[in-house]
C-alpha cells in the first residue's frame, strides 16, 4: 500500500468574499487553510491513502476542521489534541493590479507549542512508504521545527522516502533563527525537493543568473533553473529529484505557470500555462506538490509524465475557490492531454 504521511500546521481561513478589502467586511468565508493539508487532500482525491498528522485544540473549530478532512477521505486519528488554539488566516482576494494579501494569526497556536517527543513517528511511519514536510512547519516555532526534524530522521531510519517543499515565508521566521540556519538539516534529509523560482535563493543563496522574479512578465526561461537543480542536489546529495515551479505574475488574475524537474541527468520541462481569470492562487503550489506525489508513486518513474500532470492540476487549481485542489486524476490528465475547452489556456 503506498500511504503517504503529511505533517504540518492547519489554519482557520477567513476570507473575504467578493473581492472586498478586509476593512470592507462584515462577514468572512469561512474554510480551512494548511500546506500539508492541502497535499493530503489532493492525495486523497487521487485515490492515495494519505494521514494527516497536526496538533489541534480540544474546541468545536477544531472538531469541524477534523470533520470537513475526514469528508475528504484524509487519515485524521493520528491527530493530537492539546494547546490552547487554532492559528488564523485571513486573505484578501486581489484583483488586476491589486494583489492578494495574506495576514497571519497563528502565534502560540496548538502546534507551535507541541511539547518535544510527543508524536511516536514510529508508529506513524508503520505501513507508510511516503512523508511530506514544507518550510512551513519548522518557521512556526522551534518547537514544530524539532518534531518536523524527528518525524525526518524516523522516515530516514526506516528508509521511508521524504518529500519537502521549501515554502519559504519571510514573515513567519520570528523565534529568534532563520531558515538558513535551520532548514539545511531537515532538507538534508530529503529525497524530493521542491521550490519556487525564489525559494533557493532566499533560503540557501542559490539562484540562477540573470534571472529577476520581479520583472518576469510571464516570460521564464526554464532552461535557465538546470544550475539552480545542479547546486542544490550537490549540496544535498541525498535528493533524488530537484522540481521547480515557475510563476510568471502579469496581474493578480493572470499568471504562467510551468515547472522544472532535475533527476541528477535529465531536466525536464513542462508545458506552460498561461492562467487568466484567476479564482484563487493560494494552494496552487501545494496542489503541485500533492500530485507530483501521485505521479511518482504512480508513473512508473516517468518523470515528463509526472511533471506535466503536477503542472496540469496546479493549473486547475487557480479555478477553485479555497485552499484544496478539488480535481480529480481524470480532470487533471484531460487537461494535460489538451482536452480542455476551459479558460486555463496552454
Amino acid at each position: 500500500m503506498k500511504k503517504v504521511i503529511t505533517f504540518g500546521e492547519i489554519m482557520l481561513r477567513l476570507g473575504a468574499p467578493d473581492y472586498l478589502r478586509l476593512t470592507q467586511c462584515n462577514h468572512l468565508d469561512m474554510s480551512f487553510a494548511g500546506a500539508e493539508a492541502n497535499v493530503a487532500v489532493s492525495l486523497a482525491n487521487y485515490g492515495i491513502p494519505v494521514d494527516y498528522i497536526t496538533r489541534l485544540p480540544e474546541n468545536p473549530i477544531a472538531d469541524k476542521c477534523i470533520r470537513e478532512l475526514l469528508s475528504y477521505r484524509v487519515g485524521t486519528d493520528k491527530i493530537l489534541r492539546g494547546g490552547k488554539r487554532i492559528g488564523v488566516l485571513y486573505l484578501e482576494t486581489g484583483s488586476n493590479a491589486r494583489p492578494s494579501r495574506v495576514f497571519y494569526d497563528r502565534e502560540d497556536s496548538a502546534i507551535a507549542t507541541i511539547p518535544e517527543h510527543s508524536i511516536d513517528w514510529k508508529k506513524v511511519f508503520a505501513d507508510a512508504t511516503w512523508f511530506h514536510w514544507t518550510g512551513i512547519t519548522p518557521a512556526i516555532s522551534e518547537n514544530a521545527a524539532r518534531a518536523c526534524l524527528e518525524a525526518i530522521k524516523v522516515a530516514n531510519e526506516m528508509n521511508i522516502t521524504v518529500s519537502c517543499d521549501i515554502n519559504y515565508r519571510s514573515s513567519l521566521w520570528k523565534y529568534g533563527k532563520s531558515a538558513s540556519e535551520v532548514m539545511p538539516e531537515l532538507v538534508a534529509g530529503s529525497d524530493i525537493i521542491l521550490g519556487n523560482e525564489e525559494d533557493c535563493e532566499k533560503v540557501f543563496g542559490i539562484k540562477p543568473q540573470n534571472f529577476n522574479a520581479d520583472s518576469t512578465q510571464g516570460e521564464i526561461n526554464q532552461s535557465a533553473f538546470l544550475s539552480v537543480c545542479n547546486q542544490m542536489m550537490e549540496r544535498f546529495p541525498k535528493c533524488k529529484k530537484m522540481v521547480v515551479t515557475l510563476r510568471g505574475a502579469i496581474n493578480a488574475n493572470h499568471n504562467t505557470w510551468g515547472g522544472v524537474m532535475y533527476d541528477g541527468t535529465l531536466l525536464y520541462q513542462s508545458h506552460r500555462y498561461d492562467i487568466t481569470d484567476i479564482v484563487d492562487r493560494v494552494g496552487g503550489g501545494d496542489s503541485f506538490m500533492g500530485a507530483l506525489i501521485y505521479g511518482l508513486l504512480s508513473f512508473n518513474e516517468d518523470c515528463q509524465k509526472t511533471l506535466d500532470f503536477a503542472v496540469a492540476a496546479s493549473a486547475l487549481k487557480h479555478t477553485i475557490k479555497g485552499d484544496y485542489n478539488q480535481m480529480g486524476v481524470d480532470e487533471v490528465l484531460n487537461l494535460m492531454n489538451g482536452n480542455s475547452s476551459g479558460r486555463v489556456k496552454r
